[in-house]
């Protein structure tokens, strides 16, 4: 039987955190990984609908992602994982994505397509399209998350590519996720494997952007660019490649490695996890271009 998924915790700290660094080990080099979703904790001021299932609450999770990618330090690229559930406040939205349906005070206009489809900074809704809440939240409550889990995370995001980018003159944020296997297949059946996002073309160069998918290719897997999934937040903010600043959205097919319905690690999660662990290898070998 595989064995359930083993957590990431912080260092000790009197505060709760709600997120973790693990710097790289040795020289750092010019990649930054992120893995915004991966989060569990639901602070107990959530305050969602009694009786929401597990399953509904951790259906929008990068479930094991950062687990995934945690070799990616000892390669010389620090990792930076969000612990909070997305279901509480979501990383990869932008803070000004507040959802007039469900926070109070709010002017209902300008809204974006995922704001209004419920999957806001503050989500209304589940991953599975539940309503989270029978409340609306005031203004300041939900002002609150984004000063306690939205706001540090993005500082620290910050200090990582400046970092990067003032060591090698250019900062290459890989932002991890993964995404039903549903999400991708057509009337054919399966659909790709991977996906990588790069703001169609704006916030990578295409010369990087062929060396990663070549290397997701190497594997045997399949890969798409930027459908369905052409980048969030992160890779919006820091895909400035005239500025030093490139970033690519990665998107793991979960069937590759998880039950996608109890959670758990599949038979195939070990076999996935040693061509991850080549994949980011291979990555952390490359000269990435300005």
């Amino acid at each position: 039987m595989t064995p359930p998924f083993d957590a990431l915790t912080p260092a000790p700290d009197a505060r709760p955190a709600t997120f973790v660094v693990t710097p790289s080990e040795g020289e750092a080099g010019a990649m930054v990984f992120a893995s915004p979703h991966s989060g569990v904790e639901r602070p107990a001021d959530m305050g969602e609908v009694a009786g929401l299932s597990q399953a509904t609450l951790r259906s929008a999770e990068d479930v094991a992602v950062d687990r995934l990618v945690r070799s990616g330090p000892a390669l010389g690229a620090p990792l930076i994982a969000g612990l909070v559930s997305r279901a509480y406040c979501d990383l990869n939205r932008s803070p000004q994505e507040l959802d007039p349906a469900l926070v109070d005070g709010l002017a209902d206009e300008g809204r974006t397509a995922k704001v209004t489809a419920g999957f806001g900074v503050v989500p209304r809704k589940a991953g599975d399209g539940t309503f989270l809440y029978d409340r609306r939240l005031p203004l300041a409550e939900a002002q609150a998350r984004l000063e306690r889990v939205h706001a540090p995370y993005h500082r620290a995001l910050t200090d990582l590519m400046t970092t990067a980018r003032a060591r090698h003159d250019v900062a290459l944020l890989v932002d991890w996720h993964s995404m039903p296997a549903r999400a991708t297949a057509g009337r054919s059946g399966r659909g790709v494997d991977i996906v990588l996002g790069d703001r169609h073309g704006s916030a990578c160069r295409g010369v990087n952007m062929r060396r990663i998918r070549a290397v997701f290719e190497a594997q045997g897997w399949r890969v798409g660019l930027n459908a369905p999934y052409a980048g969030g937040y992160a890779t919006q903010t820091w895909g400035r490649p005239d500025e030093g600043f490139q970033a690519v959205q990665v998107e793991l097919s979960r069937a590759l490695y998880l039950d996608e319905v109890t959670l758990e690690p599949s038979a195939d999660y070990s076999r996935f996890s040693r061509a991850l662990d080549r994949v980011i290898a291979a990555l952390a070998r490359e000269t990435w271009s300005r």
